[in-house]
């Protein structure tokens, strides 16, 4: 506690403030004039309105705030003979207890409870306070303190899910950026390759390859559009629309590079819209690798399948034998895939076949939940 800092973000002086300072002052005077019992009139309603200045600047400067209005009222014990002067409306000092513990750094905390309580201590000694006075008073401070305690570490919780949900929401756009961003400009970029190899010889392939270009630019930005309504909207994580029946739309996207055959099987008709946005997404980032990685493929087979209790997908490509592919060692196609599955309590694994190629398998709960 000792060594936390300051809160960020204390509310700035407002028109709540003044309006409580206002009304406590004449509150203050009205209690002078009409309390025939009160010691020190005049010094009473005195101190009380001087001190009030304090709930101005008890967020901004509050081990200052609190060492004035205590101290004060501990100076003026010591200087008057008997009873103290005091006035019910001196309990506005309550609030500077609650903001030294709500705003104030852990010293500050620290040392403002200290000059609170030795107060409370001095009026025991040299005031006459009895033992149930003081008991009350000391509760009553701590009570104060407390409730600022809990507001601080309450605020904290909450500052620390705002920054979990930052990151996590960093972490989706991520990999919708990559699934979908990238699936087409990785489409644009093998297009554009073949287009620059074939131009010289044939003027009549490169044109098309700049008629496919120009369809994947429009899917690209169609792609775009929808994260940001999905972004603007503040839309559930999983909000593309996705049906588990789009996967069989990626055969005939591919314009290029090996053939895509998908095979659906089971009952896909209910499964739920997160879950099916995720079998989208796994399969079209399990082409779009095997399009740009595996060497000399010919085939690429997306099978999806499902039961009561799961949706199995499976992607696999006929490629040359090779290592670790570059999506893996990047950190981002299968780490993203492995993060999107893993959300909806499914696992998703990938890696070369023994005899040739590489395979992506995913299972997800049918019913789907959010970790």
């Amino acid at each position: 506690m000792r060594e936390e800092p300051r809160p960020p973000g204390p509310p700035p002086r407002g028109w709540r403030d003044w309006a409580l300072v206002a009304v406590l002052a004449p509150a203050a005077v009205l209690e002078g004039a009409l309390r025939p019992d009160l010691p020190w009139r005049t010094a009473s309603v005195v101190l009380t309105v001087a001190l009030l200045p304090t709930l101005l600047w008890r967020r901004t400067n509050p081990l200052l705030m609190v060492a004035i209005a205590f101290g004060a009222c501990g100076l003026a014990g010591l200087l008057t003979t008997g009873e103290a002067p005091a006035l019910n409306a001196m309990a506005f000092v309550l609030f500077l207890a609650y903001a030294l513990v709500r705003w104030g750094s852990g010293r500050e905390a620290v040392a403002g409870a200290a000059i609170a309580y030795a107060k409370v201590v001095l009026s025991v000694a040299f005031d006459g306070m009895g033992g149930a006075d003081a008991f009350g008073a000391f509760a009553i401070l701590s009570a104060a303190m407390a409730a600022g305690g809990a507001l601080r570490y309450r605020a904290r919780a909450r500052q620390r899910e705002l920054e979990q949900a930052k990151l996590l929401e960093r972490e989706r756009l991520a990999r919708d950026l990559h699934d979908t961003v990238a699936h087409h400009v990785s489409a644009i970029a093998i297009r554009a390759q073949a287009g620059l190899a074939t131009a010289a010889a044939d003027p009549d392939a490169a044109t098309d390859a700049l008629r496919v270009i120009e369809t994947e630019a429009s899917r690209t930005l169609t792609e775009m559009r929808a994260i940001v309504r999905v972004l603007r909207a503040d839309g559930p994580p999983e909000a593309a629309g996705q049906r588990v029946g789009d996967v069989a739309a990626l055969a005939s996207a591919a314009e290029s590079g090996p053939a895509v055959e998908v095979r659906m099987s089971g009952d896909l008709g209910e499964v739920p819209p997160p879950v099916a946005a995720v079998v989208y997404r796994l399969a079209q980032e399990s082409v779009t690798n095997a399009r740009r990685h595996a060497r000399r493929a010919t085939r690429i087979e997306v099978s999806v399948a499902a039961d009561d209790t799961a949706v199995r997908l499976r992607v696999r490509d006929d490629g040359e034998p090779a290592g670790p592919r570059p999506a893996d060692a990047a950190g981002y196609g299968l780490a993203g895939m492995r993060e999107r599955a893993g959300l909806l309590g499914g696992t998703c694994e990938a890696g070369p076949d023994p005899d040739r190629g590489w395979t992506v398998t995913a299972v997800l709960p049918r019913a789907g939940w959010a970790r």
